[in-house]
């Protein structure tokens, strides 16, 4: 099937998702998928010659516990379909994946972005505890000093209940 078609068979099924989408040339799509942990998912999606490729960025390398981010992700890869993670070489990690152009079709496609999407969003809050606790338990402090908002950091309030806030610069 010419890429051609299979732009109008991408575009009719996110249209159809009522996806937001921008499809900057033949055979690009620039995806987003909203989620709930993280809000926000961008997702490409580029026709190659034999393949669909799929790459989305879910979040930068951590700044510790990196054996631990790290084995979570190899054990995460055995129950994804479609897709897996690996790292770009600054060390984001990305969710990848590849599908043979003769296998797309418009269920195929949504499977595909429905397992990115419960993937990276359905995996940010344990990626980000594992391998940014400390910068999550600082933030924590530092909002909690200034009488700043906590809403979006509540999600890791066990962590800083556990743990205790990094206090400010100010404070230590």
């Amino acid at each position: 099937m010419s890429g051609t078609c299979k732009d109008e068979l991408i575009t009719s099924t996110l249209d159809s998702s009522s996806l937001d989408y921008e499809h900057p040339a033949e055979g690009r799509f620039f995806v987003t998928l909203p989620g709930t942990k993280k809000l926000q998912t961008n997702c490409w999606l580029v026709v190659a010659e034999h393949a669909l490729v799929v790459e989305a960025f879910v979040c930068r390398q951590p700044d510790e516990s990196h054996e631990e981010f790290y084995r979570y992700v190899l054990r995460r890869n055995a129950r994804l379909y479609g897709v897996h993670y690996t790292l770009d070489p600054s060390g984001d990690l990305y969710l990848i994946g590849r599908v043979g152009l003769h296998a797309v079709t418009a269920e195929e496609l949504d499977r595909l972005l429905g397992q990115v999407l419960e993937a990276a969003d359905g995996d940010f809050n344990a990626l980000l505890e594992i391998g940014f606790a400390t910068a999550i338990r600082r933030e924590w402090g530092w909002r909690e000093s200034r009488g700043e908002s906590l809403a979006n950091l509540r999600a890791f309030q066990q962590l800083v209940e556990r743990d205790g806030p990094v206090p400010p610069p100010s404070e230590r």
